[in-house]
């Protein structure tokens, strides 16, 4: 299945991804969620807000940590990580934005794991593009799409918070 721009309507993904996610919220006294700078770490800061969990979101730069470092280098824009909760005991619902490789989940559960031993870790994406390089699967999807490695899917936030996708081919 091929997908382009137009399919993906980043609003409507978010709020099914919201839906999945709400009833396991309810359920979970010690639930934080933590999301992967940039756009995972902008759903996470809605979702928080729509399901209530006051001081119970986090955000996390896994650049120091992902293993191409090398390759791949710093953003132009490091962001400090910030895990203002108790990560030990925590159920944690770690927020990426577009799930490929499976190198930015490691590498955030590796930088997590700095910050105390979580009780559960779960994977949430608005769009899981296939494509793993390790044995990655998220538990909570919004879409799931194929898209040529030589494409890129990035998700924008606009000044008054509205999500859009871009599929950009190289």
């Amino acid at each position: 299945m091929t997908t382009n721009a137009a399919q993906l309507d980043a609003e409507a993904l978010y709020q099914q991804l919201l839906e999945q996610i709400r009833p396991h919220a309810l359920a979970q006294d010690k639930l934080a969620i933590v999301g992967i700078y940039s756009g995972g770490a902008w759903i996470a800061e809605r979702l928080v807000q729509d399901l209530g969990l006051p001081n119970k979101a986090g955000r996390i730069d896994v650049s120091f940590y992902r293993d191409d470092y090398a390759a791949k280098g710093l953003h132009a824009e490091v962001k400090p990580t910030q895990i203002p909760f108790d990560v030990d005991g925590a159920q944690i619902i770690l927020v990426d934005d577009v799930l490929y490789t499976g190198r930015t989940t490691r590498a955030a559960i590796n930088e997590l794991f700095d910050y105390g031993r979580p009780a559960r870790i779960m994977l949430a994406t608005l769009v899981d593009r296939g494509g793993r390089e390790l044995p990655v699967a998220a538990d909570f999807v919004a879409h799931t799409a194929s898209f040529e490695p030589a494409v890129s899917v990035n998700l924008q936030r606009a000044d008054d918070g509205t999500f859009s996708i871009s599929v950009d081919h190289a």
